[in-house]
């Protein structure tokens, strides 16, 4: 039997787990999908309940796996196998190279010196990437990350000439023995290519609620300066549109709980930048639960922030680069459409699991967020479990790794 826990993803909610286990003398292993930990968190500009940049907390969390070594992490890394049973499970968790060596050389001058450009998922498609890059200054592990597909002839044979670049390595398959699974993959932004009546995909200046976290994050695609995708200009007159897919049974069928507060801290995010600049925030139900009624009301006393409820039917591109968006105030009844500088859909938290499988089975509903697995010592964290801000997330972590060590304590 073992002792030793896996904790699958390594985000706010995965960390959290495995330092509360670690810390308390068990071993654990985090297994994450993308090259860097923290998860979601990483893309925001400032996150509650204190609106600190996402470095202030994880930075923390990261001098404590590094200060652990009961914390072992495996990043680009996806579990491929689980046979055996509680107490005694034996996973394999394949792992994809990164192409650069463990030594935490500063590689940017190569990396701008290629040619190549790939699309940057990490940006929500806002901007494309060098093949070689790292997602930002806070990184951990803080190595550069190489995606070898598509390099042309030129970059291959640069990169070759590097001691610090390896393009032969390959794939290799770990075998890992723990008692216990916390399953912590996260969310996903819904995919707002679907919303086709709001304007994504089509209207240049109608962008998601995360995408506006990356423009207004310092070390995003523009610097921190939030503008229009199509011209570069500074917006005056911005929309947001609660509820973008969601409370809709052809997209998401759940309030995704957070997105009211976050659209909220986003229009001041432009009106620190821009005091001229206006914003709508156009809603069904204004969600502000618990503690964030003060937020809201700090909200509501800006003259310049109209907080309207009223549906938006329909995005559509304007003159000029501008939006018009058709919405009926549900208040007054009256039916408009008016034109704005640019448009940010709340998208909602879509759980990572929806579309993707795990390899071994865990009850989930119809939506993907997983609702059992505990009678076999798997156990969930996070927002697989539900939508959770980013202290109800840790929250839950710390009781997901509290019922891992019972598990595994009583075997």
């Amino acid at each position: 039997m073992s002792q030793a826990i896996l904790v699958v993803g390594g985000g706010f909610s995965g960390i959290t787990a495995a330092l509360e286990a670690a810390e308390v003398g068990y071993d654990v292993y985090i297994v994450e999908k993308g090259p860097y930990l923290g998860g979601r968190v990483m893309q925001l500009n400032k996150y509650f309940p204190k609106l600190c940049p996402p470095s202030c907390g994880l930075e923390i969390q990261y001098q404590r796996i590094k200060n652990n070594p009961r914390v072992k992490f495996f990043t680009q890394a996806e579990v491929s196998k689980v046979a055996g049973g509680p107490g005694k499970y034996t996973v394999t968790v394949k792992l994809t190279p990164r192409h650069t060596a463990a030594a935490n050389a500063d590689l940017a001058n190569l990396a701008e010196s290629l040619s190549g450009q790939q699309q940057d998922s990490f940006n929500l498609g806002l901007a494309p990437r060098k093949p070689l890059f790292m997602d930002v200054p806070f990184a951990y592990p803080s190595r550069y990350v190489l995606d070898s597909t598509g390099l042309s002839d030129d970059d291959a044979k640069k990169l070759a000439k590097s001691p610090f670049i390896n393009l032969n390595d390959s794939p290799k398959d770990i075998e890992l023995e723990v008692g216990a699974i916390i399953i912590a993959t996260g969310w996903k932004p819904y995919d707002v290519t679907r919303l086709s009546n709001l304007g994504a995909g089509s209207v240049p200046n109608c962008v998601s609620n995360m995408q506006l976290e990356r423009l207004a994050s310092p070390n995003g695609p523009t610097g921190g300066a939030i503008t229009r995708p199509s011209d570069g200009k500074a917006p005056k007159k911005i929309c947001f549109v609660q509820c973008a897919g969601s409370r809709d049974q052809n997209h998401l069928n759940f309030c995704s709980y957070i997105c009211c507060m976050a659209s909220l801290k986003q229009a001041l995010y432009l009106r620190e930048q821009y005091p001229d600049c206006e914003c709508t925030v156009y809603y069904i139900d204004m969600r502000t639960p618990e503690r964030y009624d003060k937020f809201l009301r700090r909200v509501r006393a800006d003259e310049k922030i109209n907080l309207v409820k009223g549906k938006v039917a329909g995005v559509a591109a304007g003159p000029g680069g501008d939006v018009i968006v058709e919405v009926e105030d549900a208040v007054s009844g009256i039916k408009k459409k008016l034109a704005y500088n640019m448009v940010v859909l709340a998208t909602g938290m879509q759980p990572s699991l929806a579309e993707a499988k795990l390899p071994f089975d865990v009850p989930m509903d119809e939506d993907g967020f997983v609702i059992g697995g505990e009678e076999r010592g798997i156990f969930v964290a996070g927002c697989a479990k539900k939508p959770l801000d980013v202290m109800k997330s840790a929250q839950s972590a710390t009781g997901a790794a509290m019922k891992a060590i019972n598990s595994v304590k009583g075997r």
